[in-house]
């Protein structure tokens, strides 16, 4: 006789089971994480002598054609995919609350409607008539054309959507909004848990990959950012983006964190507007359109998100610590351990006593950068700062520290060379370039190069001296 199913416990956090409830998970730490599922009864051993089907094998050296794409009309988002959306893939899109998922896959299955493909966008967080208003307030219902091929759905029932996608086999293009809402009949447990989450998407993945629909599924994420659910979600799909950005600032940015049919470090810039998500095609000139030079503690860094070069200012605040306790370090955007480095070797390599100062530092823009190449840009503000000599107005900076001082050289220094000119900046500060395995940089002929070996050497380029 078959053994009934029984009752474990699973930690939403970090999906360790155990058979009983306990207030505390023993591997995470979280307090009142776990929940009961019923398990799934272990299968039944194999047949002996029972031979499976042997597998179809192929070479190595074959040929095969690069898949087809659909354009979603959104240059950002086509950016991000590789080139748009391959059809029978799936793709989990995740962020903050508010930060504006569903009005970008709004937008997205507007104009895909338009350019005539069938869209079904199936939402089990909102009513039929809230998607509606949101579309009123982002004008997407004055254009006749990209209604017609857009259909909308209230449900949160897998088994009801499945049987619609079974029926409807003209569609290109599926939403689910959000994952994390649907629920299986079969499974004994509330939607939103591990196991809801995994076999509904497995169901949907499956039709996906069946009737070769592209299938994107959003997804709730948890206080530290990571997409909520089993972390097996994220292995089960095709491509995962993250949605991201400072409800205090204007600008979004959607991230690859996985992506099997494009590069995962390409980025796509956009704005917040009354009207919805505006595409940034040159987000260098917007960061910088509020920029004021001749101001101590600001200097401009070149970066490189993807193949995409940014300018970006990075702002620096020193003030005399307080009195009841260590220096505070207050960063944005940036990484914190970085700056207490940059700190370190600033004070036994230069001289420069900082240490006992209050830092707060600033990227604009609410962009996270994560590249060592903001190290110098980083130190040049830091000793603007310190000095009280501003930099240079037209200059810009990118380069990585090491503990001893020396700059060290980064990766795509023409392309970051290209757009620091193409923003009207004169002149660039970079590594010194050291040995014969590449060839020294060459930047545009409006463009002076200042080669910089040392932190020591970036210190005496503010010094009063230097700048009489």
């Amino acid at each position: 006789m078959a053994k009934k199913p029984t009752s474990i416990f699973i930690c939403q956090n970090c999906h360790a089971r155990y058979p009983k409830w306990t207030g505390r998970c023993d591997q995470c730490g979280e307090w009142n994480s776990l929940e009961e599922e019923a398990s799934t009864p272990t299968p039944s051993k194999a047949q002996p002598g029972k031979r499976g089907t042997g597998l179809k094998t192929t070479r190595l050296d074959g040929t095969a054609a690069p898949p087809p794409r659909l354009n979603t009309s959104m240059a950002e988002l086509n950016r991000v995919l590789g080139g748009g959306l391959v059809p029978g893939s799936v793709v989990l899109v995740g962020g903050d609350p508010g930060i504006g998922k569903s009005t970008l896959m709004l937008q997205m299955t507007c104009a895909l409607a338009k350019a005539h493909h069938n869209v079904l966008y199936v939402s089990g967080e909102e009513a039929i008539d809230q998607i509606r208003l949101r579309a009123q307030r982002l004008e997407l219902d004055k254009d006749p054309k990209a209604l017609d091929q857009l259909d909308l759905a209230a449900s949160i029932n897998v088994n009801d959507i499945a049987t619609t996608l079974e029926e409807n086999r003209s569609l290109h293009v599926v939403v689910i909004d959000s994952i994390q809402t649907m629920w299986l009949e079969s499974v004994a447990s509330a939607p939103g848990s591990v196991s809801q989450v995994r076999n509904c998407a497995f169901e949907l993945i499956r039709l996906a990959k069946t009737l070769g629909f592209a299938l994107i599924l959003i997804g709730h994420v948890t206080k530290e950012g990571a997409l909520a659910g089993p972390r097996v979600l994220e292995h089960m799909v095709d491509a995962v983006l993250y949605f991201e950005g400072d409800r205090g600032h204007q600008f979004r940015i959607l991230r690859a964190a996985k992506n099997r049919f494009g590069a995962t470090d390409e980025i796509g810039v956009f704005a917040m507007t009354d009207t919805g998500l505006r595409e940034v095609p040159n987000p260098s000139a917007l960061f910088l359109a509020e920029r004021h030079g001749n101001i101590a503690g600001s200097a401009v860094f070149a970066g490189l998100e993807g193949t995409r070069p940014i300018l970006l200012e990075v702002q620096v605040l020193l003030s005399a610590k307080s009195s009841d306790g260590a220096p505070r370090r207050a960063v944005l955007g940036w990484d914190s351990s970085r700056l207490s480095m940059i700190l370190a070797v600033l004070e036994a390599r230069c001289g420069l006593k900082l240490g006992s100062m209050d830092v707060h530092l600033n990227i604009t823009g609410g962009l996270k950068i994560n590249e060592p190449a903001a190290d110098l840009a980083v130190a040049a503000a830091l000793i603007s700062a310190a000095t009280g000599q501003p930099t240079a107005p037209h200059e810009a900076y990118f380069g990585e520290i090491g503990l001893s001082g020396e700059v060290r050289q980064v990766s795509q220094t023409a392309v970051r060379l290209k757009e620091i000119s193409k923003l009207g900046f004169k002149q660039a500060v970079i590594p010194r370039h050291v040995g014969t395995a590449t060839a020294r940089p060459k930047g545009p002929a409006t463009l002076t190069i200042a080669e910089t070996g040392h932190l020591s050497d970036l210190v005496r380029r503010f010094s009063p001296a230097a700048g009489s």
